[in-house]
């Protein structure tokens, strides 16, 4: 019992981390942009690396442990796919969000249709994280379960690399909310899918949970995440007219992310 309490005090610890990228983004009042440019091109960055380099193989791994090489790579890649036409169709059959409460905007179309797409970015990205989040926390869960000094590196890593998935939430809906309240609220209702992930996981999923479900999941997850960044993160950071900038994020977003996949090998 004592293992329990620290195993989901660690996940939700973990989770959480989301809302420090969120503290992050937050602290510019009105951000110009420049600042918009790097971060929206930074959150792209850090999406699309973590789906290739982490998420994606780790659907193969899984997948290969099933059904051998040659079906279990298939198999990741049809998922993969499958996230994006999945997302893609969502992105076709749910409205755009509509605040009538923004001042300032009802008068103005154009800046109020690049809020509504500020805030349906935002939260797709929320959503598609928390998705990622949800087995990672019950990853974290199991481990701390099973061995907790093992499982304190782990969850350090899982932090570390979700403070830049609670920039990629927080950046696009701070900017079409004007509010920082909603901003954080949403990056720690992302990371709070992972002690979701845990205690469902716990209770109901444990038996059931195996490599093909786990496999497909991340396949998926991972297809749904390069469609936002390439669909929603990269053309609206280049919509901000600073090119150089939005890549200049991209990449800086890659590298953060990678130096905190490589910290705990």
């Amino acid at each position: 019992m004592d293992n329990l309490w620290f195993a989901f005090g660690l996940t939700m610890a973990a989770g959480l981390s989301t809302g420090i990228g969120g503290l992050i983004s937050v602290r510019r009042r009105n951000p110009g942009p420049r600042f918009m440019a790097g971060a929206l091109g930074f959150s792209a960055g850090v999406m699309l690396y973590v789906s290739m380099m982490e998420i994606l193989p780790k659907g193969v791994d899984q997948l290969t442990e099933a059904w051998g090489k040659v079906n279990g790579n298939w198999a990741a890649v049809g998922a993969f796919f499958a996230g994006i036409a999945l997302i893609a169709i969502i992105d076709r059959l749910v409205p755009e969000p509509i605040n009538p409460h923004e001042p300032g905007t009802i008068d103005d179309p154009e800046v109020s249709a690049q809020r509504r797409r500020m805030m349906k970015m935002g939260t797709m990205t929320a959503l598609a994280i928390g998705i990622h989040n949800f087995p990672e926390g019950f990853a974290t869960f199991i481990s701390a379960m099973e061995d907790p000094q093992l499982a304190i590196p782990v969850a350090v890593a899982i932090a570390i690399h979700n403070i830049p998935e609670g920039i990629a939430v927080a950046v696009p809906i701070h900017q079409a909310t004007g509010s920082r309240r909603k901003a954080l609220s949403w990056t720690f209702l992302s990371g709070l899918a992972e002690p979701a992930g845990a205690l469902v996981g716990f209770l109901v999923l444990m038996p059931f949970l195996g490599p093909v479900t786990m496999g497909v999941a991340f396949g998926m997850v991972a297809g749904v995440m390069v469609f936002i960044s390439l669909d929603e993160l990269l053309p609206a950071a280049e919509a901000t007219g600073r090119h150089h900038t939005s890549v200049y994020g991209l990449i800086a977003g890659m590298a953060t992310m990678a130096v905190s996949l490589l910290l705990f090998l």
